[in-house]
């Protein structure tokens, strides 16, 4: 709650004419009313009595809020209430709006049946709205008799038709000319040549204000600091923005923000431009036409890096790098995230923040390595706020906790539903003591298979079917994710897998486990197609040591399973398979001490590549089908014929 009637109404006035009358350019042309002004250094109006007030009151039915009041006993009206607005109603020219202007009826059209009733008073504002603008560029300003808080002060909207914006909000009409005030500095922050220094006592405060906001901010104290620019941004202050937009971006916040008037500055463009084109990149839909448009003042040479950069971006390619100790930092934590350790990799990161080397002055903390295919994914909100309470720079400050880790030691979150509803069946291996890089050797036919660079599974998938020209029926191929399992452990993980055919189905763990230990899972229990399953193998030295499957309700299997995997004790009297399926994945934990890192499989991006097939080769009689994609000129529309073929061809 404002007491808006202990506000110094004079004190206030009078500075914002002086700063007016001291803006504007020698020998510029201008009316007698604004030359006056200028001269005497007033954009108001004598007083107004306390009679005049009464007598509007009375012509009007209502009585006038309090901040508006107080207003009128200062100045009877207002010149120049920011940039759009050229006279301010006082007590002789303010009255009710009536829908003079015609809009109740085109807000109207817009409303539907199912229009709540913030739109309906929004509409009906026109109507009921005591308008306050005399003269205007289009732009209308009106008092809500409706809309009153509890001292008795009204809202004041404001509204023009060349913003396609709706109304805009003001909590009473005190806030309503403060605000106009900042749009005053705003526009004229924004000096062209020949125009004289818009400097004053507001501009000198509020560029001391964000020197200390800095400051701040690399203390840790990015709270405070947001608070100090986003108010001086409001004023149009040069620095503010592109300060402000460093924290709000690391609080993984990508809209509106452009880091204005520091971008285009050489010094900070290699990391400041990656983020701002990776937004781009993220939007355009290929239409680089507005590329530029934040890079207005750019050189030749910084635009030719923003398209490179924006090439990278798109094509997975772009890395970051930085210097000195953190970027050895930055190095390490990229190798961990590459393998699936984003919390290890996290810590590398944020550990090493207090040994990075800013890039100037307005640098105030590292952002490239939010694009980075590979260590951007590490960032969270929770993450952001770490790092921005993180002291750098040489900066004094309190060092904040960790962030908890987003990876759990187990593997019981595969049971959980993901946010999208898609993971409903998934299989992995767990090899032991073998690096990631080495499970194509052991799962893949050949030794030239070789791993992806590392991207989302979905980008994977995508890639994958892009470039393969013929699909089987008898041919699983699983596309598969790699990194550490943990201690002494490797996985390789597929999301999204072939239906289970239990009759043809081929375990990959006897190969995977020459010279060691490994274990394969797949599951289906929650599946949307087809009834519930779950495959537990294991094998040891390239030899199938115990395997079970459930499918159709019963179970078959092989070997001397240990009492803690038995799965008689989950599939006994099965009822709910999420439960079945979480006590598995819980049991092959304690069993084998391996997890998988959750934060890489759902957000990260990991190397992948194409396993053998998981299905037997079709038998004489067996009926499979085949479809190969051409590509040439005399072609369907679509591109491409199909075609079957093999035994029994289908």
């Amino acid at each position: 709650m404002t007491d808006t009637t202990a506000f110094d109404w004079r004190s206030f006035l009078l500075r914002w004419s002086g700063e007016w009358a001291d803006s504007l350019p020698d020998g510029e042309a201008r009316g007698g009313d604004d030359e006056a002004a200028r001269q005497a250094r007033w954009l108001g109006f004598p007083p107004a009595s306390e009679e005049r007030i009464a007598a509007v009151e009375e012509r009007l039915g209502r009585r006038m809020p309090p901040s508006y009041r107080e207003f009128l006993k200062v100045s009877d009206g207002w010149r120049h209430a920011g940039g759009f607005v050229w006279l301010l109603a006082g007590t002789e020219d303010a009255h009710w709006h009536d829908n003079e202007s015609g809009l109740a009826d085109v807000f109207e059209e817009y409303l539907d049946e199912d229009a709540g009733p913030e739109e309906r008073r929004e509409a009906d504002l026109w109507r009921r709205g005591l308008q306050l603008d005399v003269e205007s560029d289009a732009t209308h300003v009106l008092m809500d008799p409706e809309d009153v808080d509890e001292d008795g002060e009204w809202a004041v909207y404001t509204w023009a038709g060349w913003r396609a914006a709706p109304p805009e909000r003001h909590a009473n009409f005190l806030e309503f000319m403060r605000d106009m005030h900042r749009e005053f500095h705003s526009l004229r922050a924004r000096r062209g040549d020949g125009e004289p220094v818009f400097a004053n006592d507001t501009t000198r405060k509020l560029d001391a204000q964000v020197e200390e906001a800095r400051l701040e901010a690399l203390r840790g104290g990015w709270e405070r600091a947001v608070k100090m620019l986003d108010e001086a941004k409001a004023y149009g202050r040069p620095r503010a923005a592109g300060l402000g937009d460093q924290v709000r971006r690391l609080l993984g916040q990508t809209s509106m923000v452009y880091f204005d008037g520091l971008v285009t500055d050489p010094r900070y463009a290699r990391e400041l431009l990656p983020p701002l084109v990776a937004e781009h990149a993220a939007h355009s839909y290929r239409d680089d036409s507005t590329l530029t448009f934040h890079l207005r003042g750019a050189d030749d040479d910084l635009v030719a890096l923003a398209y490179a950069t924006l090439d990278e971006v798109r094509n997975g390619t772009y890395r970051y790098t930085a210097a000195g100790p953190f970027g050895e930092a930055v190095e390490r934590a990229r190798e961990l995230a590459r393998w699936g350790d984003t919390d290890g990799a996290w810590r590398t990161l944020v550990n090493a923040v207090p040994l990075w080397e800013p890039l100037g002055p307005d640098h105030l903390a590292p952002l490239g390595w939010v694009t980075d295919p590979v260590l951007g994914p590490l960032l969270t909100p929770e993450r952001g706020r770490e790092l921005l309470s993180t002291p750098r720079d040489g900066q004094a400050g309190g060092t904040p906790g960790p962030t908890a880790g987003l990876d759990p030691d187990d593997l019981a979150w595969l049971a959980e539903p993901d946010p999208g509803g898609h993971r409903t069946s998934y299989r992995f291996v767990l090899v032991e003591g073998v690096e990631p890089e080495e499970l194509p050797g052991r799962l893949a036919d050949g030794d030239g298979t070789v791993l992806n660079e590392p991207m989302t599974f979905w980008e994977a998938r995508r890639r994958s079917l892009h470039h393969q020209r013929e699909f089987s029926s008898y041919d699983d191929r699983a596309l598969m994710a790699v990194g550490r399992a943990g201690t002494g452990w490797s996985f390789a993980f597929d999301g999204d897998p072939a239906p289970f055919d239990r009759r043809r189905f081929v375990s990959p763990a006897a190969a995977a486990g020459a010279g060691t230990r490994a274990v394969v899972v797949w599951s289906g229990l929650r599946t949307w197609h087809g009834e519930p399953f779950f495959h537990l193998s294991v094998a040891e030295d390239g030899v199938e040591q115990y395997a079970f499957t459930y499918a159709d309700g019963e179970i078959r299997q092989s070997g001397e399973i240990p009492r803690a995997l038995d799965p008689s004790r989950f599939f006994g009297d099965m009822k709910d398979g999420a439960e079945a399926e979480r006590s598995l994945l819980e049991a092959v934990t304690g069993q084998f001490g391996a997890h998988l890192p959750r934060h890489a499989i759902v957000n990260g991006r990991l190397h992948t590549f194409a396993t053998r097939s998981w299905t037997r080769p079709p038998r004489d009689g067996e009926t499979y089908t085949v479809i190969r994609m051409h590509r040439g000129t005399a072609r369907p529309a679509d591109g491409g014929r199909t075609e079957s073929e093999g035994p029994g061809s289908s």
